[in-house]
C-alpha cells in the first residue's frame, strides 16, 4: 500500500511538473518579440554603428560584455535555453532585422548615412543621455 501510494504520488508529480513545464514553454514569447531583448540587441547594434563610424568615439568593451552577459541571464531566466538564444542570434534574418532596427534608431536621432559627424552628434547625446546606447560609448 506504501509502494503504491508513493508511486501514485510520485506520478502525479511528475504529471503536474510535465503540465507546467508545457505551460511554461507555451507562454514564452519568441525571442523576436520580447522587447527587453530586442531593445537590448538594437542598442548594441546602434553603439557598434555609432563607433565604427565616428572616429572620435569608440566602445566600452567591458561595459558592453557585462550587458551581454547580463542579457544572457536575463534570457535564461525567462526560459529561453542556450541553443535556443544562439540560434537566434546566428539567424541572418534576425541580424538584419536587428540592424534595421539599429539604423532606424539612429535616423531618427539625427544620424544621416555618410554624415560621419551626424553620428558623432548622435553618439555624444546618447553619452550624455546614458542611454543604453550610451553607456556603451567613450568619447575622446
Amino acid at each position: 500500500m506504501f509502494f503504491i501510494r508513493n508511486t501514485l504520488f510520485l506520478t502525479v508529480g511528475a504529471m503536474l511538473t510535465l503540465m507546467a513545464m508545457t505551460a511554461m514553454a507555451q507562454s514564452k514569447t519568441p525571442l523576436a518579440q520580447e522587447y527587453h531583448i530586442n531593445y537590448s540587441l538594437m542598442s548594441a547594434k546602434a553603439a557598434d554603428l555609432i563607433r565604427k563610424t565616428c572616429p572620435s568615439i569608440s566602445a566600452r568593451m567591458f561595459v558592453a560584455l557585462g550587458k551581454a552577459r547580463a542579457l544572457k541571464s536575463y534570457a535564461l531566466n525567462k526560459g529561453y535555453s542556450e541553443p535556443e538564444v544562439r540560434v537566434f542570434l546566428k539567424n541572418p534574418k534576425e541580424k538584419a532585422r536587428v540592424k534595421a532596427m539599429a539604423a532606424n534608431y539612429l535616423k531618427q536621432q539625427g544620424a544621416v548615412t555618410g554624415d560621419v559627424q551626424s553620428y558623432c552628434r548622435v553618439g555624444r547625446a546618447e553619452i550624455s543621455k546614458k542611454t543604453l546606447v550610451g553607456q556603451m560609448l567613450r568619447a575622446h
